[in-house]
């Protein structure tokens, strides 16, 4: 009974999700770890992707203090932080929306490219069943439906083959599939997204980002899929009170797993990859805790015109703050910004004598 078990699977994981929603909500550190975790998310996501960037080097760039020449996978990561804090901006499920998809994508809307009416695919499909292993009533629906799906993550319909047009290659440049039709991609993921409103809010965030993998609807936006299922956990009421940073814990699945044949494999995998992401977010919110009461200590007896305060709110707000940073945010000299820091005695962690930072990390 394996869609059991995932089943069962998910119900532990949406608990955690709760939780871990709760105390963001709750906490007094909740802001500064939203926003530090967009940072955080976009370097795994990169990393997913086999790509690295530094930490240090976004959030320069985000404040538009870059150090040197931003790189091509620096500046995917920026637009990934920045996807983010849009569909925070809006409302949940406006992402994984039609006007949310193109939006991100840039895509030119016309009216015949993503019909609002999708057809339906798959229905009459005979589900061939095991009688040794069949599945009581409750799962029944589950099983369904992920049976119904599975044409969509393969991205062949039934009865029907796709073929991949040939790359076009224009010198050592290599441009892949020129007539990839990312509006009917886009329209069979939304499908997806209705098909799978009956499963868990985990196994259903689960299922669009295997479909998401699998489908790939954007040729150069690839990262999009796991800022939309953030989207659709927030839409479902799982964690509202930021994004999650799920691909902080995809990082801890290994690469066999994640790419694996197995379309269970790879649901598992993200399912414990979710699990990995709120246990580092648990602890990410301990930390700040008790980094703000330790920071706040040292600000205790100071005139009500200090700019300890301000300091304070951006040591936690960021994964690392520069003197520029810290200068432009208090409206300061860079020397100022020098005596703030050292007053409130933050950890240098670039280890550079030029261009430095400090963090809480």
């Amino acid at each position: 009974m394996t869609f059991a078990r995932l089943k069962c699977q998910s119900k532990s994981h949406k608990d955690a999700l709760a939780r871990l929603d709760e105390r963001v909500a709750r906490s007094e550190v909740g802001h500064g770890f939203a926003e530090r975790a967009d940072f955080f998310e976009a370097v795994s996501n990169m990393w997913v992707a086999g790509e690295l960037v530094h930490l240090e080097d976004l959030v320069l760039h985000d404040a538009k203090m870059d150090v040197r020449a931003p790189s091509h996978e620096l500046v995917i990561a920026h637009r990934i932080v920045r996807a983010r804090r849009r569909a925070m901006r809006n409302n949940p499920g406006w992402a994984i929306s039609r006007a949310g998809i193109i939006a991100f994508a840039g895509i030119a809307e016309q009216e015949d490219e993503l019909p609002r009416k999708l057809k339906r695919r798959g229905e009459g499909r005979d589900l061939e069943t095991d009688e040794h292993d069949a599945l009581p009533p409750e799962l029944a629906e589950f099983d369904e439906v992920l049976a119904e799906t599975s044409w969509l993550v393969e991205a062949v319909p039934p009865g029907s083959t796709r073929t991949r047009q040939p790359d076009l290659i224009v010198g050592e440049l290599v441009i892949r599939d020129p007539d990839w039709d990312e509006a009917e991609r886009i329209s069979e993921w939304l499908e997806l997204v209705r098909k799978v409103d009956t499963l868990p809010a985990t196994l259903a965030a689960a299922v669009l980002w295997d479909g998401w993998e699998q489908l790939e609807p954007l040729q150069r936006q690839h990262w999009l899929g796991q800022v939309l299922v953030s989207d659709f956990l927030r839409s479902r009421g799982k964690v509202q009170s930021h994004l999650l940073a799920f691909s902080v814990g995809l990082r801890e699945m290994p690469r066999e797993r994640r790419r694996a044949r197995d379309r269970t494999t790879r649901l598992s995998a993200f399912l414990e990859a979710m699990i990995a992401a709120v246990g580092a977010g648990m602890k990410e919110l301990d930390r700040l805790t008790l980094a703000k009461h330790q920071l706040e200590r040292r600000a205790v007896g100071k005139r009500s015109t200090s700019s300890l305060p301000v300091a304070i709110e951006q040591l936690l707000s960021r994964p690392i703050v520069s003197a520029q940073m810290l200068a432009n945010a208090a409206r300061i000299t860079p020397r100022g910004a020098l005596n703030l820091i050292g007053q409130l005695g933050v950890r240098e962690i670039t280890g550079r004598g030029r261009y430095r930072a400090w963090g809480v990390l």
